[in-house]
């Protein structure tokens, strides 16, 4: 994974070099996974010291996902923040899905069922709930809605 628009280098490159032996040592293989923090960003933007991509301009998130493809990548991650107030925006989901060729993550903000389906619509592959379930006091009762609403 690297967060491509992390101001530190070590998020981008450095860590995935300490890892590499590592990786190679073991005979696992690697899956290489743009990684985009999109406003607000939340810890991990923080953490990251991520230049956040504003949620209201999807042709710069559209433009690190190419690149990242190009890199030879073969999934993006768009990241609105564990917690953030909303999801990233299906408008931003669609242009990223629309433009590139390898699979689409997205995750951050997602706290009902509707708001998975939402993005699955838009055009995500896979759909990250951590928020849904970290907020949920009955596990069950929140997935059961989350598959039904995301298999119609």
């Amino acid at each position: 994974m690297s967060l491509l628009n992390s101001r530190d280098i070590s998020f981008v490159i450095g860590n995935q070099v300490l890892g590499a032996p590592l990786v190679y040592s073991l005979g696992i293989e690697p899956i290489p996974l743009a990684y985009l923090v999109i406003a607000p960003g939340g810890t991990v933007g923080h953490i990251g010291d991520a230049k956040l991509i504003p949620k209201e301009k999807p042709e710069i998130a559209v433009a690190y996902a190419l690149a990242g493809q190009y890199m030879g990548m073969r999934f993006v991650y768009l990241e609105a923040g564990s917690g953030a107030p909303e999801p990233v925006s299906p408008t931003m989901i669609e242009a990223v899905k629309r433009a590139c060729d390898i699979v689409l993550v997205v995750g951050g903000g997602i706290r009902t069922p509707e708001q998975a389906k939402t993005c699955r619509i838009a055009g995500a592959d896979v759909v990250v709930t951590g928020t849904l379930v970290e907020e949920a006091t009955d596990v069950e009762a929140v997935l059961t809605p989350l598959i039904m609403a995301l298999k119609e």
